[in-house]
């Protein structure tokens, strides 16, 4: 039973984009399963009790996801922060092959996958999917213009040129999705037309905002769009296999719980917030599972990136929890608690459950992983840096998936790895974490090189 109400699909939101109007033929019913991705924003890699027996945040519905599925202990995202994350996970390709090296967009910023590029959404809907994508896309649209020119002030003053009431161009319905729900970055949503500044208890951060919008129905409303969608693709005559990208909002700042999950976790209000992700990632299960298509789906649920500081690790570790588990540093840094992230595939019939995966791999191999599954062949100038999971999913690989794997801080800096050995090529974290890069690390050597089977 949902503890909110359930939301119809109806595009009542600003930045609900129009469905796209060139639908492949219809095919026949086949084997191709329905691949659901929910995609964690900043969720540590210790937060869940799957990975890290020691936490002390409850993950019911994440931890029994694993116990049907396999766990990846291994798993890296692309890069340690957000943006460049979610491009290489749609794409195949490292992020720094872009146009950004480093940082992240906001929530004004131009698109950043090139509308030729291939995605894994316009890739499955080649094969005959039903896409959709409802959360945090953070990866560049286009706002109309109003031709004004902007005031002096914080960088949320680039939205007073945007045209609100005209249609945002170059966003997810571009670039494969047939539906789209959810904010353009991290804090910048409204329903309707924006009448007021919201700061959403994040310093610096001011957004436009509905005087009666309030960022803690953000992750509930995104869910439960999520929920109609699958609703609607369980009742299609035709069962269209689907994709649904599912890049939540939690548990980024603002870090705002419901009511009914406030002290829930017993380690304060991020632990709440995780407890609510838990939820959401529930709300999905049951989904799919009211609608009958639990057995013909892939699920998958991993993070983009390690815990933020605005977690506040002090407080956690009062309460015996550490987000990144034993692993050094967290979001932004070139160390393992910056990107090495949670993931676990369910897949009844074919995924053997209670499984584990030790190969070194990354969300860059979504691509490849669900072209293999599809049967059908990678473009050749598609997911350049994207490797088959098939294998491992299936327990039958023999061998290291990957030669190697390129990790990226927020700052640029990269390591590189391969086996037991991680280089990074850089005097400190790269990120957040001290070292901090600039007068720390001057007198460090300009290059750290790990043995993570006796220095994880």
């Amino acid at each position: 039973m949902s503890l909110f109400p359930r939301l119809p699909l109806k595009p009542s939101c600003l930045f609900l984009l129009p469905l796209v109007a060139e639908l492949a033929p219809c095919p026949a019913v086949g084997e191709n399963p329905n691949i659901v991705c929910v995609l964690a924003d900043d969720l540590g890699y210790g937060d869940v009790g799957a990975f890290n027996p020691e936490g002390k945040i409850p993950t019911p519905r994440i931890d029994g996801l694993a116990a049907e599925g396999m766990r990846f202990t291994d798993m890296h995202s692309g890069s340690a922060v957000c943006t460049p994350t979610r491009y290489g996970l749609l794409t195949g390709r490292y992020a720094w092959r872009s146009r950004l090296k480093n940082g992240v967009l906001d929530g004004f910023s131009p698109p950043l996958i090139d509308p030729e590029r291939e995605t894994v959404a316009s890739f499955l809907k080649k094969q005959g999917y039903r896409t959709a994508c409802m959360g945090k896309w953070h990866l560049g649209w286009d706002w109309a213009r109003t031709g004004e020119t902007p005031g002096k002030g914080p960088a949320n003053e680039r939205s007073r040129p945007v045209d609100y009431t005209q249609p945002i161009r170059n966003g997810p319905t571009r670039l494969g999705f047939d539906v789209f729900f959810g904010i353009s970055a991290s804090l910048d949503r409204t329903v309707g037309l924006p009448t007021v500044e919201k700061s959403f208890k994040v310093p610096k951060r001011i957004g436009p905002a509905q005087a009666n919008f309030e960022a803690e129905d953000m992750l509930p409303d995104v869910t439960e769009r999520a929920v109609g969608f699958i609703a609607e693709c369980g009742h299609d005559p035709e069962r269209k296999p689907f994709f649904l990208y599912l890049p939540l909002n939690a548990p980024h700042t603002p870090i705002v719980p419901k009511a009914p999950f406030i002290g829930k976790s017993g380690v304060g209000v991020y632990g709440d917030f995780v407890c609510q992700t838990d939820w959401a990632v529930g709300r999905i299960l049951d989904a799919l599972e009211d609608n009958g298509l639990t057995e013909n789906t892939l699920v998958l649920v991993t993070s983009d990136n390690g815990s933020s500081p605005m977690a506040d690790f002090p407080e956690l570790a009062k309460h015996g929890h550490d987000p990144s588990h034993r692993f050094r540093g967290h979001k932004a840094d070139i160390y393992e608690g910056g990107h090495r992230v949670d993931f676990v595939a369910r897949w009844p019939g074919r995924i053997a459950a209670g499984s584990t995966s030790a190969q070194t791999v990354c969300l860059t191999d979504l691509f490849a992983t669900v072209a293999a599954i599809a049967g059908a062949p990678v473009p050749e100038n598609a997911a350049e840096d994207s490797v088959s999971l098939l294998p491992a999913l299936l327990g039958k690989d023999e061998k290291p998936l990957r030669e190697a794997t390129v990790h990226h801080s927020i700052n640029g800096s990269f390591a590189i790895r391969r086996g037991k050995w991680k280089l990074c090529l850089c005097p400190g974290s790269g990120g957040w974490s001290d070292p901090k890069p600039g007068r720390a690390t001057r007198e460090l050597p300009p290059v750290q090189l790990f043995d993570l089977e006796t220095d994880i």
